[in-house]
């Protein structure tokens, strides 16, 4: 492969995580080692991705090359600190005018090395530059990094943000159940966690069971259909062996007929064509004190599971840094059209080596929680599970604190 030498521009899209901004250092540094045999020459951030490209906002990133302390604490940053957006580019084969304003661009500043951070609809916005930049001739290699909390993109054994997500997951829902337990009074609590297609979040739920906290008594994922009279027995059955109970269920939990059970009955739609949802836990919640007259009682955990950095995973953040830095190193080597994907050698000890895959089999696909992960029950996860979810939680970081606060990063 011949060797491609001009600048590079990088950018975040769909939602943020823990671990998004480490992923970011790590194109970073990728960048910074290119640039020492002269391959890359500028490394530039798209200012809230793609849509914030079209509108000619970026800035130069390259004076963070050697500013370990920054880096570090960019590392140690939640959300996506060039900004996001969730903009859904057109057919690259179509007659839009989005294209070839783009490729004016990347001429202007002789970007030849495109990374794009993202999610599924993240990895449809880098295939179809893909597609554009080789339908007109424009020598750029286009790479698609992953990351997403929901841990649904396929080819790849996990993703980045996800370990973190589901740290904190596994604390906080082991917190909540102490705290139910304090009375004596029939209750039920119902935790709604995120996961619109997937349970893999949701799954975390029931990790305290390997270091031998309590967890949910009942797991529900919307990998299986939501039945309410299934719901109503396994309430009355957990109910009988104590008074507080807790679960946990997906956002994306769906009944039968395919319809979520927290559906806003608007209809709204966002731009990639998702339903809007509203409340999966409090549906739950309310359908539980309507049948057994109990004091019930729903909780979101909300954007929160995604952007607590303080609990990060320590696997996640370094492996984070590492797919950002390989996904430089494999561009430079000439792919494109393609995104770094973790390839698990081994549960104990842990390990993954980092590979390719074709950008188009990930985008617009969906992976799911297996059902050898789920109980036979279907209200609970398995050893299988438990053996999977672990190593990627594992590791505690260092946040910088001053004054008893933490500290975040932000671009100059």
């Amino acid at each position: 492969m011949p060797v491609l030498k001009g600048n590079a521009i990088v950018g975040q899209s769909g939602g943020p995580t823990a671990a998004i901004n480490a992923t970011l250092s790590g194109v970073i540094r990728g960048c910074c080692d290119a640039a020492k045999n002269g391959t890359i020459g500028t490394v530039y951030g798209m200012k809230n991705g793609i849509d914030g490209l079209i509108n000619g906002k970026y800035i130069d990133l390259s004076y963070m090359w050697e500013d370990e302390d920054q880096l570090s604490l960019l590392e140690n940053t939640p959300a996506a600190a060039l900004g996001s957006c969730r903009r859904k580019l057109p057919d690259p084969n179509g007659d839009s005018d989005v294209y070839p304003k783009l490729i004016e661009l990347f001429k202007k500043l002789d970007i030849r090395y495109f990374f794009y951070i993202g999610g599924n609809d993240s990895m449809d916005t880098a295939a179809k530059l893909d597609v554009y930049a080789k339908r007109v001739g424009y020598d750029m290699r286009v790479m698609g990094v992953p990351k997403t909390v929901d841990n649904d993109l396929c080819e790849t054994d996990h993703t980045p943000g996800f370990g973190s997500a589901a740290k904190y997951i596994a604390t906080t829902v082991t917190e909540v159940i102490a705290d139910c337990a304090v009375y004596d009074i029939p209750a039920v609590t119902v935790i709604e966690i995120m996961g619109r297609d997937t349970g893999w979040l949701t799954s975390a739920a029931g990790a305290g069971a390997a270091v031998g906290n309590p967890i949910p008594d009942l797991i529900y994922f919307p990998e299986k259909v939501f039945d309410l009279e299934k719901l109503y027995s396994d309430v009355e059955k957990a109910l009988a062996k104590h008074p507080n109970v807790v679960i946990a269920v997906s956002e994306g939990i769906r009944f039968a007929d395919g319809s979520f059970v927290g559906e806003d009955k608007s209809g709204a739609v966002d731009v990639f064509g998702h339903k809007q949802l509203s409340g999966a836990a409090k549906v739950v919640a309310s359908a539980i004190k309507a049948k057994f007259g109990c004091k019930t009682r729903g909780i979101e955990l909300n954007t929160v599971q995604r952007c607590a950095n303080h609990i990060a995973s320590l696997t996640d953040l370094k492996e984070s840094v590492k797919i950002g830095s390989e996904a430089v190193k494999s561009a430079v080597n000439g792919a494109s059209g393609c995104t770094v994907v973790y390839k698990r050698v081994s549960d104990e000890p842990y390990e993954v080596r980092y590979e390719t895959a074709d950008v188009r089999l990930i985008a617009n696909r969906v992976k799911y929680l297996p059902d050898s992960f789920i109980n036979a029950d279907e209200n609970g996860i398995t050893e299988d599970c438990l053996k999977y979810l672990l190593p990627l939680m594992a590791g505690e970081t260092s946040p910088t604190y001053e004054r008893g606060i933490i500290k975040h990063f932000t671009f100059r």
